[in-house]
């Protein structure tokens, strides 16, 4: 096997700059890699071998004559199928939408162009991507290379698998619930939901982000230095006003000492916690007080009802969509979306919605409340480890769809960054060697500080199993 698809691109951004690799070659070991492990893994939905070569090649020309675009000119990044980029189908995951090309980028698509980037591919995502699932009615099934009976998680699915399994060092998901963090920690790699606004995306939407997903957390500094610039189309009406800062050059201008750290392992709402996953937790917790900082437990803030609120929100929203199409149509969606959008919502008031709105709105407050005295609150990312790659969720319950984004969702709605990022590997009967993710969320609009906390716990956690090259 060629190992230059391993190669972080911190590596080889150093490596183009002295003449040490050719990115021609880089992209070339990793289309290779991709040809050897797709036909298992179903990550992609699109590989882009001709326009990916071409790129490629006009990289080489810029690096040898001293003009790079950026510092990550010429590295391979895959883009989640929701992104949009002119003249490729994007159906949303699901085979009731339209496979017509579109006609425009996403802005993280055009920053991506600018700074030189190589698209390889685009990934997976599950119906709409209301699922943490790599179930697709049109993508089919996405696999976790860890395991091929075990999901990717979602809806980044694609995603995560790529990453885990070499297809290059960059790749871009999109998260409303969960949709980085879970299939970051589900996969063993890192994840960063960044500040809702930081990385300009369209369409934007409530708790809606895209956020990096890498082997390493300066691969990911390096991303958001290129996706967080500002778009000067203004697409993105949730924005943050432009924040000038080197993610990369700033991560190790950081010290534990006397940060506040707060560690919470059981939320007390939706599915119950693995034993081993809330000791990966508390490990992460003690280590971080042993290297510095103060760290104390805190009580859950999330509720039944909010959770409840949130899904109730999601299914609705999702009847409202579904309800609307031809008969036909609501046929290709995968039969799990359907069940779970229309069981419960076909019955649902406008005063039932407006309650689930309210209970979303406190869970906004409380989150915020909760974690506004620490710098930083370490969590389980996900109840459980990977699932079984044939479910739709934990279960396969349509009842139960979203029982296990308590710890993530809470985020999303309060706009705060969080990121996933791998601790160590389940020692359970049911789940053995499947990675194990620890959250870690900050404050709102401290995407470097969630950054800096994430590069030390990668500096001081257990000693980490090879990637899975076999696959």
């Amino acid at each position: 096997m060629n190992t230059l698809c391993w190669l972080n691109a911190s590596d080889l951004s150093r490596q183009y700059a002295v003449g040490g690799i050719k990115p021609t070659a880089a992209v070339e070991a990793t289309l290779d890699r991709i040809a050897e492990c797709e036909r298992k893994l179903n990550a992609l939905y699109l590989t882009k071998v001709r326009e990916a070569t071409a790129a490629a090649a006009d990289s080489e020309v810029r690096w040898k004559s001293g003009k790079p675009l950026s510092p990550l000119d010429g590295v391979p990044i895959t883009l989640k199928e929701n992104l949009y980029t002119t003249g490729d189908p994007a159906p949303i995951g699901t085979a009731a939408n339209s496979l017509a090309p579109k006609t425009v980028n996403s802005p993280i698509a055009d920053r991506v162009r600018e700074a030189g980037l190589v698209l390889v591919g685009k990934t997976t995502m599950p119906d709409f991507g209301m699922l943490s699932s790599g179930q697709s009615s049109i993508h089919g099934v996405t696999r976790n290379p860890w395991q091929l009976n075990r999901n990717p998680g979602g809806s980044s699915s694609g995603a995560g698998a790529a990453c885990a399994a070499g297809y290059g060092p960059l790749h871009i998901g999109t998260d409303i619930g969960g949709s980085v963090r879970i299939p970051a920690s589900f996969c063993g790699i890192y994840g960063l939901k960044p500040s809702l606004g930081r990385v300009p995306i369209n369409p934007p939407y409530m708790g809606r982000v895209a956020g990096p997903m890498t082997r390493t957390v300066l691969d990911a500094a390096l991303l958001m230095n290129v996706i967080s610039r500002p778009d000067p189309d203004h697409r993105d009406f949730m924005n943050l006003p432009p924040h000038h800062v080197d993610y990369a050059a700033e991560l190790e201008r950081f010290s534990l000492k006397g940060k506040r750290i707060g560690v919470i392992t059981d939320m007390r709402a939706g599915r119950e916690v693995q034993s081993d996953v809330a000791s990966a937790t508390w490990e992460c917790g003690q280590l971080l007080e042993q290297h510095g900082a103060r760290v104390e437990p805190i009580q859950s803030f999330i509720t039944r009802e909010m959770l409840e609120g949130i899904c109730g929100f999601f299914e609705a929203r999702s009847y409202s969509d579904i309800s609307r199409m031809p008969q036909a149509t609501r046929e290709k969606i995968l039969p799990f979306i359907v069940r779970w959008a229309t069981h419960r919502a076909k019955g649902f008031s406008g005063d039932t919605v407006m309650g689930f709105l309210t209970q979303v709105v406190a869970m906004r407050e409380a989150t915020v409340a909760a974690t506004h005295g620490f710098d930083f609150v370490i969590s389980p990312v996900c109840p459980i480890p990977a699932f079984e790659a044939e479910y739709c969720c934990p279960d396969n319950d349509p009842e139960r769809a979203l029982s296990h984004i308590a710890f993530t969702v809470p985020y999303n709605m309060s706009e705060q960054p969080a990121a996933s990022i791998n601790w160590n590997y389940s020692t359970d009967a049911r789940t053995t060697g499947l990675p194990i993710g620890v959250q870690v969320a900050g404050r709102r609009f401290d995407d470097l500080g969630v950054l800096q906390i994430s590069r030390v716990i990668e500096q001081i956690r257990p000693t980490q199993r090879p990637w899975p090259v076999r696959i």
